[in-house]
């Protein structure tokens, strides 16, 4: 556990250097964080109580969802495209040789990657949302509390998906038409375009029990106070079981790669 923290923490210094990066990317977040606010401020005029959000809770979720773009890795950002390239050039022989298990190796450093990511481009948005528009953020630290357990449990799941994409690239001549892939469904339907509260009938349904949910739309429930109390346990099991079972798909289809890849004589 010691190795892992270690890794952890020199993830967390290496996106740390990156301040030019990090400055225009909270730029950019805090300007589609306006233009998407003043979309949904129009939106939430002609139909105010859409999806059982008021005006305040929809642009919370705008501003929250803003936040938590980068870290969550849905546009990517994360540790998969350099995975990818290493499995295209034969480095990841290199990393196999090591004593150390893959899977936790780049989840300690997805993770120091994604606390960066949170500390730096997460809060910043909301306070300048909280600045400019009127937001239902809870005044309760436990209900804070409890949303920073999602968070965590919601990137587990998107690491766990990511790393699931980026093994592809062992049975794939390029994995990149996979990772685009893979980003255009956590934004469709982690709720980063619309609250998955919005989806009718049985498409809302099946949003909300896709593991996608998890990274956003659940922990912005959690903020917003729309899952409290048992219903947050409810909330970490879904997410820790979508956690479970992605992690366990990862671990078989890298003992598969493994194999492969000693055949082929890498």
């Amino acid at each position: 556990m010691r190795l892992y923290a270690v890794v952890w923490a020199g993830a967390f210094r290496r996106y740390a250097t990156y301040r030019t990066a990090t400055v225009a990317g909270l730029f950019t977040n805090t300007a589609f964080g306006f233009i998407i606010a003043y979309t949904y401020t129009a939106l939430w005029h002609l139909r105010p109580h859409l999806g059982g959000y008021g005006p305040a809770e929809a642009l919370t979720f705008v501003w929250v969802s803003q936040g938590l773009l980068a870290a969550s890795g849905i546009m990517g950002g994360g540790f998969e495209d350099e995975l990818m390239d290493r499995i295209r050039s034969g480095d990841i022989a290199v990393d196999l040789y090591r004593p150390v298990d893959l899977q936790r190796w780049w989840l300690a450093q997805d993770l120091g990657r994604a606390v960066f990511q949170l500390l730096a481009r997460g809060a910043v948005p909301v306070a300048v949302g909280a600045l400019f528009f009127d937001l239902a953020l809870p005044a309760d630290p436990l209900v804070w509390a409890a949303f920073l357990g999602a968070v965590l449990l919601g990137n587990v799941v998107s690491f766990a998906i990511r790393y699931v994409v980026a093994l592809s690239g062992f049975w794939l001549l390029d994995g990149t038409g996979a990772l685009q892939l893979s980003r255009l469904a956590a934004t469709f339907w982690s709720g980063m375009l619309l609250p998955l509260n919005v989806f009718p009938g049985l498409l809302g349904r099946l949003a909300r029990a896709l593991p996608w949910s998890a990274q956003l739309q659940l922990p912005a429930d959690v903020l917003l106070g729309t899952e409290r109390g048992w219903a947050v346990a409810g909330v970490y099991g879904f997410q820790a079981a979508w956690a479970a079972v992605l992690l366990a798909l990862g671990r078989v289809l890298q003992i598969a790669a493994t194999r492969r890849l000693v055949v082929q004589g890498g």
